[in-house]
Parts: structure tokens; C-alpha cells; sequence
């Protein structure tokens, strides 16, 4: 589930650029907030208004480019834009327009292009990091030594503390080790996520509905799976419904309602998963955005030298608490998987 590219039509000049424009944004599809200041740098390139909420949106959006500065493009015959190598699709068209028959459905589905985004480069980049450091690690741990240096020491102690202070807690002390792979890659994707997103013209992919859903899927299919594997697949689905002394009559009509609302509450609390990370990365850098934005909308006025530090001053002070929060929904997303997995392992 690849996000759909975004497209910038408030940043090119239809006329010089009519072959590069797309008009059509993926919805919930975000960038970072070191991004966000790209907005002055933009506003060499074409006439827009920096506080537009389309041309906001532009910049917290999953696209086919990556965004550099002006000083890197200073005679804008890139646009201001790096794009990225098209293997399959290089012209951007549609290759399949879902279509259910529902105009409210069709409004909302995205069109497919099959198309490689800047997401999905940051996801291989975190992949990378993940899988380099992982190995690494263990290549010293197998050694048997004591703990030596700063990032040995960083990575063994994030690790010891999701295993003895969320996956254990939460799974049990004997079921929780066999999660631990799954609970510490989760963690480790969406916190180096929401990094990148601090990086200057990178980007969050964890600020994208359609990879937080992904996330949340993976859990949702752990969850079921730990579920049936501890106390049966037909065991564990009728076992959604409690126990209940009802008469035959009322248990005809009680129990399958009681079993709908259980099914609705299971998929309801892994929706909110994808829906609370997303929220909080895509909204803290729209708000980034916005606060540096200011400074390209008083480029042209006297309100420039009064607006600019204080502009800089507020992305500075939000973009550490932006780092806070990097850390916190990692946190929370592996702390309530962890519990969603030990009530499948633990139903009673």
C-alpha cells in the first residue's frame, strides 16, 4: 500500500511547465517539518501564496520529488525540485482509476500510477538503517562482551527497555520474547520515520495514512494470529463473546450482537493506531509549515525583520518538541501493540 504521489500545482507555472502539472493530492500524505521551510525557497520559483492551505498541503505531502533548496537551484531550471527515477511508469498517468459505483467511495479513491515515491525511498533508507544496525549489534553481542561505546550502549539499552519494561509487562514474561522481533523492528521503522522527518527537505513517511495503515494491519494479523495459535481458531472467535447464563431466546439475539460489537471494537482499536500516529506527525508539520510560511508571506513587506525571528525562533522551539514526539508515538504505537498482542495471548 504505496502512498499515492502528490502533486504541487501551486508551485509551477502552468504555462513554461503544462506537461509536469498533476492536480491531484493523496489525502493525510505528509512531509517533515525540515521541509517546511522550503516554502520561502519556492516562493523564487513561482507566484503563490505561501499561506494557501493547497500549497501548504504541497509541502507535507508524499510526491514524486524530493524539494531542495533554492541555493542548490539558484536558477530554478529544476523548479526547486530533485525528482526521483521512474522505473515503471515515467509519465505519471493513471494505469487503473478504481471505481465501486458509490460516487461517495469514487470521490475519495486515488487513482493508481504506480509510481516511485519519496516515501518509499525514506522507507528503503530506514530499512537500511535498521538492518545495518540490527546486524551489527548482534555481531557484538555474539561475541559475549561487556557493552563498549555509545551507540552499542544506545541500542542495547532502547532494546532492553521495550523487552523489560513494554513487551514483557504487557505479553508476559514467557510469550513475550518471540514478539520482541516484530515489537523492535515496529519501533525501530516508525521512530527512524519520524527523524527523517526533522532532516531539511526529507521528509515523515509515518505522517502517511496509507504506511501507518500498513503498520496497523501488521499488528491487527499478529494479534489475531497470536489468538488463534494459544487457544484455537474457532475457540478463539466464539470466545469474542463472555460467557453469559441467558436463556436460548435471548441468546439467539444477544450473543451474535454482542459478537458484532466485539469484531467491531477489534478492528476499531487497531484503526485508531494508524490514525493517532498519522494524526500526530502530519498535524505538528502542517502547524511547522505554517509558522515558517509567515516568513515567505512578509518577504515583501516591513513586517519581514519582525516576522522572520520570531517565525525562527517558534520552528526552532516546536521542532524540539516535534523530536519529543518522535519518540512518544514510537512509544505508544509498540506500547499498545504489546497489549493488544498479550490480550490475544491471555484471553481470560
Amino acid at each position: 500500500m504505496a502512498p499515492e504521489p502528490g502533486h504541487d500545482e501551486h508551485e509551477i507555472d502552468a504555462a513554461a511547465h503544462a506537461a509536469d502539472v498533476h492536480d491531484d493530492h493523496a489525502p493525510g500524505e505528509v512531509h517533515a517539518p525540515g521541509e517546511d521551510h522550503a516554502g520561502g525557497d519556492h516562493a523564487a520559483h513561482g507566484n503563490h501564496d505561501p499561506l494557501d492551505p493547497g500549497h501548504l498541503l504541497g509541502h507535507v505531502q508524499d510526491s514524486t520529488f524530493f524539494e531542495i533548496p533554492q541555493a542548490l537551484d539558484p536558477d530554478g531550471v529544476r523548479d526547486g525540485h530533485l525528482h526521483l527515477w521512474q522505473p515503471i511508469n515515467k509519465t505519471g498517468e493513471p494505469v487503473f482509476t478504481p471505481r465501486t459505483g458509490v460516487p461517495q467511495i469514487d470521490d475519495i479513491l486515488l487513482p493508481v500510477r504506480l509510481q516511485f515515491t519519496k516515501f518509499m525511498a525514506l522507507e528503503l533508507i530506514a530499512a537500511v538503517i535498521i538492518i545495518g544496525a540490527f546486524v551489527w549489534l548482534a555481531s557484538k553481542v555474539r561475541g559475549g562482551g561487556a557493552p563498549r561505546g555509545r551507540l552499542w550502549n544506545l541500542l542495547e539499552s532502547v532494546l532492553l527497555f521495550i523487552r523489560d519494561e513494554v513487551a514483557r509487562p504487557a505479553i508476559g514474561k514467557h510469550d513475550a520474547d518471540k514478539f520482541l522481533p516484530f515489537l523492535w523492528t515496529l519501533f525501530f521503522f516508525i521512530l527512524i520515520g519520524n527523524l527523517l522527518g526533522m532532516v531539511p527537505w526529507a521528509g515523515s513517511y509515518t505522517g502517511s495514512f496509507a504506511v501507518t495503515t500498513v503498520l496497523a494491519l501488521a499488528t491487527f494479523l499478529v494479534v489475531i494470529a497470536t489468538g488463534m495459535a494459544k487457544v484455537g481458531p474457532v475457540k478463539y472467535w466464539t470466545g469474542q463473546v463472555p460467557h453469559m447464563e441467558l436463556p436460548w431466546v435471548l441468546s439467539i439475539l444477544i450473543k451474535p450482537l454482542i459478537f458484532v460489537l466485539e469484531i467491531f471494537g477489534l478492528l476499531v482499536r487497531h484503526f485508531v493506531l494508524a490514525v493517532r500516529l498519522m494524526a500526530n506527525i502530519f498535524a505538528g508539520h502542517l502547524v511547522l509549515a505554517t509558522i515558517l510560511a509567515f516568513i515567505a508571506a512578509t518577504a515583501s513587506s516591513a513586517l519581514y525583520w519582525g516576522v522572520m525571528p520570531v517565525s525562527i525562533l517558534g520552528a526552532f522551539a516546536l521542532s524540539i518538541l516535534e523530536l519529543f514526539v518522535a519518540f512518544l508515538q514510537a512509544y505508544i504505537f509498540v506500547f499498545l501493540a504489546s497489549l493488544f498482542i498479550g490480550s490475544a495471548a491471555h484471553p481470560h
